[in-house]
């Protein structure tokens, strides 16, 4: 019986370790999707911006002159349409709007998802991008949860003119240890190494590089960081962190009863208020905001 018990042990064991390494290689495989030509209520035009991995593909649409032009960065195993709701509201409000792909996500290019550390790669050329086309227009950017880091981790100093961080995991080894505890409880926590010496391995990348709250207080744009009160992804506790971590001008909005969701659709009313608000304030020229009014 002992000799039975040690073998259905090693057993439960080993199928442990192999259902860990298959998640590792599932949270970085690539997410591709196609998905073509923007919806007829939305008229953009579809781009293809270079970057050092390779081709990132998006949407653009074209504002009013000095009303300013948006970035949006959507989550991990997204891609565009995660940010099309968004993306319409900005339209409406005469913002100039492009959305992209992520690294290794719908049709951009990428071998891997790194969790922000070369998706920061495709924001550069993105933000380069909206330059060219939109010169002379200030910029805002919104990214979620995976987009936020990779813009954080871009290093943008002056580049943004605005910034909308939502629901960003603080390190790799919380974001790890926060899933694991939420899908296996107490015991996921003590797991979190066995995902974690994965990532230099497949990513070829060190576990320091993957710390977006260190890159925050490099910040030099006016920020607003949005956290959900009931996220146990990213928890409360953890986006007053990288809020009291990110410099002034900064404002804060914990979003009542939200988990790790899309604060947008939640909360559509609140959120397009308070980042419509934001977005005037830090983007628009004053005669065009004159002229909004």
């Amino acid at each position: 019986m002992a000799k039975r018990g040690l073998v259905a042990f090693a057993c439960s064991l080993s199928l442990g370790f192999g259902a860990l390494f298959g998640a590792g290689e599932y949270l970085s495989s690539p997410a591709r999707r196609q998905i073509g030509a923007a919806p007829p209520d939305f008229p953009a035009v579809s781009v293809t911006i270079p970057s050092a991995a390779g081709p990132v593909r998006g949407w653009m649409v074209r504002g009013m002159p000095g009303a300013g032009a948006v970035l949006l960065l959507h989550g991990v195993r997204g891609n565009r349409l995660q940010m099309l709701d968004r993306a319409r509201f900005l339209s409406r409000l005469g913002y100039g709007v492009l959305l992209i792909d992520q690294q290794a996500h719908g049709e951009s290019a990428g071998e891997r998802i790194s969790f922000g550390v070369r998706e920061a790669d495709g924001v550069r050329a993105a933000l380069a991008y909206l330059r060219r086309e939109q010169p002379g227009e200030r910029i805002g950017v919104i990214g979620m949860s995976l987009g936020a880091a990779a813009l954080v981790l871009s290093r943008p100093g002056r580049a943004i003119d605005a910034l909308v961080i939502e629901a960003m995991y603080p390190t790799i080894e919380e974001a790890i240890d926060n899933r694991l505890r939420l899908y296996l409880g107490s015991a996921g926590g003590k797991l979190a190494p066995l995902l974690l010496w994965q990532v230099p391995l497949r990513l070829d990348l060190t576990l320091e590089q993957l710390r977006p709250i260190d890159a925050v207080g490099a910040l030099a744009c006016p920020t607003l960081v949005v956290g959900g009160e009931s996220d146990r992804h990213t928890s409360d506790a953890e986006t007053r962190r990288i809020y009291a971590a990110v410099p002034e001008p900064k404002q804060l909005w914990i979003v009542p009863g939200a988990a790790h969701t899309d604060f947008h659709g939640l909360a559509k009313h609140e959120y397009e208020t308070r980042i419509g608000q934001f977005m005037e304030r830090h983007l628009r020229l004053a005669s065009v905001a004159g002229q909004a009014r």
